[in-house]
């Protein structure tokens, strides 16, 4: 049955009901990449195999859905190499790295909630157009910036005790230092000729038959960067304005 070209598009849908219902990422992403490569008629499996013999399961010269997964996984087996860092950044929490952090911030007066995650979008930025890759969440997000966040908001809110702020200010905190990682990490790379990001762009555009270089692209992409720099600063100005408000409440 030939379906329309628009249906190969079902694994977008997959995703965003799979991420909606919170499953399991990796189990989503893999069953819409299954479900992709099926309904665009390619093989399970490659021709060349234990499943050659099966003509359902294997089609001749074309590489199967399963073997595209396993050769992805270890052609980018270097992403995963952040799960080095994670027994480090586990010692240094159970020693008190959170509370020491939270301690330190709610000794400096000028410190806000918003005010951390602008520094913080700023430093990812750099570190970006340096070429330097951090896998800012485990690294740098939770053990440090979170809590660090949090310490502010103690301070702004005129709170006793990380236990006067409510679970919904506890996760809008989370939301605005993951934000502040997110718009400066994904932006920032793009300032980099070694990034995988741009050398993605610069590969896909040669592909498609445009002749483009590496500085050109991340020309455009600067205004890009600015432009995510003025929202990311919007967007925790606002949140500095609830924590005073709070604050000017209470007194």
């Amino acid at each position: 049955m030939n379906l329309p070209e628009w249906f190969k598009l079902v694994g977008i849908v997959i995703i965003v009901i799979g991420l909606a219902l919170k499953l399991r990422t990796t189990i989503v992403v893999v069953t819409a990449g299954l479900v992709t490569g099926v309904i665009a008629g390619l093989p399970l499996f490659s021709s060349e195999g234990l499943f050659q013999d099966i003509p359902y399961l294997t089609r001749p010269g074309q590489e199967g859905i399963i073997n595209m997964l396993g050769r992805a996984f270890t052609e980018y087996r270097l992403m995963t190499l952040f799960i080095i860092t994670l027994p480090a950044i586990g010692l240094a929490e159970r020693h008190g790295l959170q509370e020491q952090s939270a301690r330190l911030i709610r000794r400096i007066k000028s410190a806000t909630v918003g005010n951390l995650q602008i520094i913080y979008q700023f430093f990812r930025v750099a570190t970006g157009f340096f070429g330097l890759r951090l896998n800012g969440h485990p690294t740098f997000v939770r053990p440090l910036i979170l809590p660090m966040s949090v310490g502010a908001a103690e301070a702004m809110s005129n709170a006793k005790s990380v236990d006067d702020l409510s679970a919904d200010e506890i996760e809008r905190i989370k939301a605005a230092s993951a934000a502040a990682e997110n718009y400066g990490n994904f932006y920032g790379q793009n300032l980099s000729p070694a990034q995988s990001g741009i050398l993605l762009v610069y590969g896909v555009m040669n592909g498609l038959g445009y002749t483009v270089n590496i500085l050109s692209l991340i020309y455009y992409t600067i205004p890009i960067v600015v432009f995510s720099i003025v929202l990311g600063a919007i967007q925790f100005f606002l949140l500095d304005k609830h924590y005073q408000k709070k604050a000017r409440a209470k007194s």
